[in-house]
């Protein structure tokens, strides 16, 4: 929850940036900066990945939550687009390395038959943090602007006092040989190589999708038709999204259930499909009623999904590389996925935003083709 209301402030105070006079961002400059901090949320989550199996997911979770609390912030007193891209990277390497850290504890504080429900609930809690990034925006944004909203984002930091006192590394990681921890080496494996690749792509695909739609959602929103948006202000727009995520947090939760029930392989591909149809839909019918009412079906299929892909990793590798191989897999997918907010702002500016919408949804299409070659993983023990 925390992560995603850090990281999606940017996207919610994105209009007013291109509006303001002092940082001179083009819609270009907009996206090369959202795909940067992917870029650095990448390294970072490698990175993290590697340092969770070595040192404990507590220790390596607490950082990666102060990393992009203090560098949020620090958005806040940027002056140009160059100091604002500066804290975004600082801060995409907190944001990278909590995921797969977390992914990683929850799924070995579970029993198997809950373990898709446990992290379909965690993964439910980016929709919240979204929601609470739109409605901070609705608050702080007519009072201190945008550069308060950001100020804002240094409270998760707090939420590391918390982790401190009352989260334990699971028994299973403790149990490891030190020695066996955290060697990448292992993921690339002739038995596990092929798996590797395609886990990968699949979330570079559905990674693309994800941040084409949601970097650029309250833009097209509240940028004027003259700019190919809808025209709504800055508090109708903060509105709309927080009821988006509705949808995506019933999308989140409803995935783990599916899943549990019927494997992890026909669930995704039912959900990537769908977003494929709805996304393009979604920048074509510019009509608010609408909107208001296709938003949370589009954030249930197009973002509900990611509740599995900590399951099909967890239950994919072994105990020494779980976090790595999140890291890895979902972060190598990330830089891939990196152009996404740079190509989809270009499309929108040059060809309209159902063109770019669509684009994004292609990619989903192609993420329910590398299922072909992911095997279904359904409940693994984990060893």
């Amino acid at each position: 929850m925390l992560d995603s209301f850090d990281v999606m402030l940017y996207a919610i105070v994105l209009a007013e940036l291109i509006k303001d006079p002092a940082i001179h961002l083009s819609f270009s400059a907009a996206g090369i900066l959202g795909s940067i901090t992917l870029l650095s949320a990448a390294a970072g989550g490698i990175a993290f990945g590697v340092i969770a199996d070595r040192i404990g997911r507590k220790r390596a979770l607490m950082a990666a939550i102060l990393i992009y609390s203090i560098f949020t912030a620090a958005c806040g007193f940027a002056q140009s687009a160059v100091q604002l891209a500066v804290f975004r990277v600082l801060l995409g390497l907190g944001m990278g390395g909590e995921w797969g850290t977390g992914a990683a504890l929850v799924s070995e504080s579970f029993p198997a038959k809950h373990r898709g429900k446990a992290l379909a609930f965690v993964q439910s809690s980016w929709a919240i943090g979204y929601g609470l990034a739109a409605l901070v925006n609705l608050i702080v944004m007519p009072i201190w602007g945008w550069r308060g909203v950001f100020f804002v984002g240094v409270l998760p930091a707090i939420f590391t006092m918390w982790i401190q006192q009352k989260v334990e590394d699971p028994k299973i990681w403790l149990e490891t040989p030190a020695s066996e921890r955290g060697h990448i080496g292992m993921l690339f494996a002739p038995h596990v190589v092929t798996v590797t690749v395609f886990v990968t792509l699949m979330n570079a695909c559905t990674l693309f999708g994800w941040w084409g739609l949601n970097s650029w959602v309250p833009g097209y929103l509240a940028l004027d038709p003259g700019r190919g948006g809808i025209g709504l202000s800055s508090s109708v727009m903060s509105m709309f999204v927080i009821l988006m995520q509705t949808g995506m947090w019933l999308g989140y939760v409803s995935f783990g259930y599916i899943a549990d029930a019927i494997g992890r392989k026909k669930s995704y591909v039912m959900f990537v499909l769908a977003a494929s149809v709805l996304l393009p839909l979604y920048g074509f019918l510019k009509t608010p009623a609408i909107l208001l009412v296709l938003g949370p079906l589009v954030a249930f299929f197009g973002t509900g999904y990611y509740s599995g892909f900590g399951a099909v990793i967890v239950e994919l590798y072994p105990t020494s590389v779980r976090a790595t191989a999140a890291g890895v897999c979902y972060n190598t997918g990330r830089i891939a996925s990196a152009a996404a907010p740079f190509i989809v702002g270009s499309l929108a500016a040059s060809s309209g935003f159902f063109a770019a919408f669509a684009v994004a949804g292609s990619a989903f299409l192609l993420a329910a083709v590398m299922w072909i070659w992911i095997p279904e993983t359904h409940n693994a023990e984990l060893y």
